[in-house]
């Protein structure tokens, strides 16, 4: 057992163990949903964008970025790692990471919604929730465990503070 920078007691070195990269499945995602719009027609007509279209899709691009960088910074100022192939060094509390515990992936979910407004792509929108249920199975429910082991009373006390999505 040590001690991180931040005085915050650690025990395991290992890593999170999640079922693949956060960003890779996104990606995965994505291609999926825009294949899946050439290949799969609906029966209805989907809508030709449109200055609401662009405005919902840039919003939600900006908001997401806005996030996603929020928690990168937050983790660069910490000194841990962003990737989730590597050991965390330091429980990271503050800055966006004080209002959710997971900024990261909600901005890559509304970039995401973003880019399916954009695309105007129903697959991608559809697709959204079994993206949500592999992240939350199985990235974030393996990391929450992580972080429990690494940093024991101090993880379960900001988990109770701090809400998992917003």
């Amino acid at each position: 057992m040590g001690m991180d920078p931040a005085g915050q007691q650690m025990t395991d070195s290992g890593t999170a163990g999640v079922i693949a990269r956060p960003p890779l499945l996104f990606l995965a995602t994505l291609l999926l949903g825009l294949a899946s719009d050439h290949l799969l027609s609906f029966p209805f007509a989907v809508q030709e964008a449109d200055l609401v279209h662009w405005i919902i899709a840039s919003f939600l691009l900006l908001i997401g970025l806005a996030f996603a960088a929020a928690g990168i910074r937050d983790f660069s100022r910490a000194g841990t790692p962003v990737p989730t192939n590597e050991p965390t060094r330091a429980l990271v509390t503050t800055g966006i990471h004080g209002w959710s515990r997971n900024p990261i992936y909600v901005g890559m979910f509304l970039i995401f919604g973003g880019i399916g407004v954009a695309a105007r792509s129903p697959w991608i929108l559809i697709l959204t929730l079994p993206l949500a249920i592999t992240i939350r199975y199985g990235v974030v429910a393996r990391e929450e465990a992580y972080l429990e082991r690494r940093f024991r009373a101090a993880y379960r006390d900001y988990k109770s503070r701090v809400r998992r999505w917003l």
